[in-house]
């Protein structure tokens, strides 16, 4: 049978002390004796007591529960778990914990779990969503909740955001490709009710455009796991006329395309720039080219920008733009058959 959680009453009984004297050692107040502290403090260990957050949070009139609530699209996509321990990082060092859950972009999802957050107190959110209205959390705005939004941008609601350029950086890529004489480039995406997908997608389409490619290929859209790039790059390149070239839009994707040209033996005649960094994308043969994103520095920024609001800090809203950067390791810089 399980033991009852000991009560601050079961605290003050052993300790041969007042309520009041409990909760003032428990919160560091002054006007505690050395003795009477330490006879508290022994107690709590011998009956392993935790003290209520939110209950402490009524009582010193703060409303502060030290909690946050992190909305992530998938905790097992490395992009994501990474803004999830920076976030934590940050969150450790103030005495607060994270509370994470995983949306896999599915809007109903998104709406029950911010809800289960805002129902816990927590004293803020930092958001990764796929609504295409925020308005839904303007409540907890006007309540004082800080919000911030990561990857993507608020819709219908004034709040502060940590974004990648998508755009710019799908740009880049490109023009890796074709200064490398590439004219047939295929695009590989993500779902287009993703912001950041249509955001690649839309700075694939100028690069092309913007070099004079004519002959060009119909972007691949909707690609939302590993697998189905996998299946769509095999027929890809086993198609007459196949590309030369190849822009995986999102991590998972790069997986995906990476094991289809391994399993064809086109690894070395075919040219691949990846978005996100991988790990061991160094150690493969070529080692991949990748546009990398900078997700410890975006979970960083966005949980000091929720403890700086927490803090007071008024103000209006701010979008901060972390920078990616061009990794050149081999994969892209692949000329295509003379």
């Amino acid at each position: 049978m399980a033991k009852p959680r000991a009560t601050i009453r079961d605290v003050a009984a052993l300790a041969g002390v007042g309520i009041k004297t409990v909760s003032r050692v428990i919160n560091d107040e002054p006007n505690v004796s050395p003795q009477m502290r330490d006879r508290v403090q022994r107690a709590v260990t011998a009956l392993n007591f935790k003290p209520n957050q939110g209950a402490g949070a009524l009582r010193r009139g703060d409303r502060k529960t030290l909690t946050l609530g992190l909305l992530i699209d998938a905790v097992d996509n490395p992009f994501s778990g990474a803004i999830n321990r920076a976030v934590e990082e940050e969150a450790i060092r103030r005495d607060t914990a994270v509370f994470a859950a995983s949306s896999d972009d599915d809007p109903e999802r998104e709406r029950v779990l911010v809800e289960a957050f805002t129902r816990r107190r927590v004293d803020g959110l930092i958001l990764t969503t796929i609504l295409p209205d925020h308005g839904y959390l303007q409540a907890e705005r006007e309540q004082g909740t800080p919000i911030v939004f990561v990857d993507r941008p608020a819709v219908g609601l004034l709040a502060d955001a940590v974004l990648t350029d998508n755009y710019e950086s799908s740009v880049t890529a490109v023009r890796h490709l074709v200064e490398h004489g590439h004219r047939r480039i295929a695009h590989l995406g993500d779902e287009l009710t993703i912001s950041t997908a249509r955001d690649r997608r839309r700075g694939f389409l100028d690069a092309v455009r913007g070099a004079g490619l004519t002959d060009r290929l119909e972007p691949i859209d909707g690609l939302r796991s590993e697998h189905e790039a996998y299946l769509a790059v095999r027929r890809l390149l086993t198609q007459e006329n196949a590309p030369t070239a190849l822009f995986a839009a999102q991590n998972m994707v790069t997986l995906g395309a990476i094991r289809a040209l391994h399993e064809l033996g086109l690894q070395h005649q075919v040219a691949l720039v990846g978005f996100d960094d991988l790990l061991l994308a160094d150690m493969l043969d070529p080692a991949i080219t990748v546009m990398a994103q900078d997700p410890w520095q975006i979970g960083t920024v966005a949980a000091q920008l929720i403890f700086a609001r927490l803090d007071g800090t008024a103000g209006p809203e701010t979008t901060y733009v972390v920078p990616t950067r061009l990794i050149v390791r081999g994969s892209g810089e692949i000329r295509p058959p003379t």
